[in-house]
């Protein structure tokens, strides 16, 4: 899941970018109509008092969906059997970690890894924190799962229930599990990271896990849901990219592979959505508006390796790793703008005829990627007078990347 993929969006460094976006005389956010509004925990940006996950504070609205929009999702039973579980593939068809990786029965396995070691030992130490953090992300599956279960309506509440939706989740979650499973193992077969530091940050981050801000509100959910698993996309894609750049052609393929199942999971939550169009398009188009409105929440914005802000005089881990992700193009406020521009055209947003508020919200989301697009070159202009840091990694064991 973005990952990447990770993955990625608007990353930490481009903060004065959110806010600019966020000012301006424009039309204050509307919630979408409230059936019970309760109290939820929300992360704050304030550190821990000590070491593990982040602690969480504040108050939020939950359970937003109405009763009548409740009505609608308990009548997409048919639709998510028919369109969204053939998104999946059997298992006897998929790739498993395995298939890309050194045979530890094979009588030439130490032949394999060392193989595997030469290639690595080409590619740079950036791209290894741009990997690391993509894995880290992809490892914080149970977070995701979790967040898919916290949505009204479509939830698995038994945790093995036989409606389409419940299957949906588990199937999707074994497929994605083979991604962090992949790129833990490639990663300890280079020698190139240090794995207990990563391992740290997992379980920080699985214990940290995230608000999307969603609301137990499936319209909110799957909205972000397809932006995340595009974005995902567009991270592996170009770390595949990359690979293939310093010689790797199996590093690429390990790549490659994952992006090509973040962009298949990503046609069934589009696919969703443009349901909700279909369905309830003055629903849908607020709820496309709330979220970006909101911005898009990285799944891995809480990462902690319990080190980095100590060796880096406070510096964030999270707005490290997404610094250098954006110096190697591998995500930007430019692919942000590029998501933004393709989910308007996927679900026809120009073409809608909705009205009061939901017209409104039309037209915010019309104008959003050319307005973050002039945000974003101001922020890069900013950046570009700034002079890169040496800063430290625990996942390179303190070497140190120019940030």
């Amino acid at each position: 899941m973005a990952t990447a993929s990770t993955f990625s969006a608007f990353n930490a460094r481009c903060g004065d970018l959110r806010r600019s976006a966020g000012s301006g005389p424009r039309r204050p956010a509307r919630p979408l109509p409230v059936r019970a509004a309760i109290a939820s925990e929300v992360p704050v940006a304030t550190t821990s008092p000590r070491p593990g996950p982040t602690v969480y504070s504040k108050l939020d609205k939950a359970h937003t969906l109405t009763p009548e929009r409740m009505e609608l999702i308990n009548g997409m039973s048919a639709f998510a059997e028919e369109r969204i579980l053939p998104v999946l593939q059997p298992v006897e068809k998929l790739w498993q970690p395995q298939d890309l990786l050194p045979d530890p029965e094979s009588p030439d396995f130490l032949d394999q890894v060392a193989e595997l070691r030469a290639r690595a030992a080409n590619v740079p130490d950036d791209y290894f924190v741009v990997l690391v953090g993509d894995m880290i992300t992809e490892e914080a599956l149970p977070t995701y799962m979790a967040m898919l279960n916290t949505l009204d309506g479509v939830r698995d509440e038994t945790g093995a229930a036989d409606h389409p939706w419940g299957r949906w989740t588990r199937q999707w979650v074994a497929e994605e599990n083979r991604h962090g499973d992949l790129l833990n193992k490639y990663c300890w077969l280079t020698g190139r990271v240090n794995m207990k530091a990563i391992e740290v940050t997992i379980q920080n981050l699985i214990g940290s896990g995230m608000n999307p801000k969603t609301e137990n509100n499936p319209y909110l959910g799957f909205v972000y849901t397809s932006f995340q698993e595009r974005a995902t996309k567009y991270s592996h894609g170009n770390t595949a990219r990359l690979a293939a750049q310093y010689g790797d052609a199996t590093l690429s393929k390990v790549c490659g592979v994952i992006a090509a199942d973040e962009g298949r999971h990503e046609i069934a939550y589009t696919r969703i959505v443009e349901e909700f169009f279909r369905l309830d398009p003055e629903g849908a188009m607020s709820a496309y508006a709330d979220m970006m409105r909101k911005q898009i929440t990285m799944p891995a914005h809480l990462m902690d390796d319990q080190q980095h802000g100590t060796r880096n005089t406070g510096r964030n881990l999270f707005a490290d790793f997404s610094a250098v992700t954006e110096k190697l193009d591998v995500y930007d406020a430019e692919d942000y703008c590029k998501i933004l521009e393709h989910l308007n055209s996927r679900w026809k947003i120009a073409d809608r005829t909705v009205s009061g508020d939901a017209g409104a919200d039309q037209e915010y989301v019309l104008r959003l990627p050319s307005r973050f697009r002039k945000l974003a070159e101001k922020s890069a202009a900013k950046r570009a007078k700034t002079k890169p840091k040496p800063v430290a990694f625990s996942w390179l064991s303190g070497r140190e990347v120019m940030v």
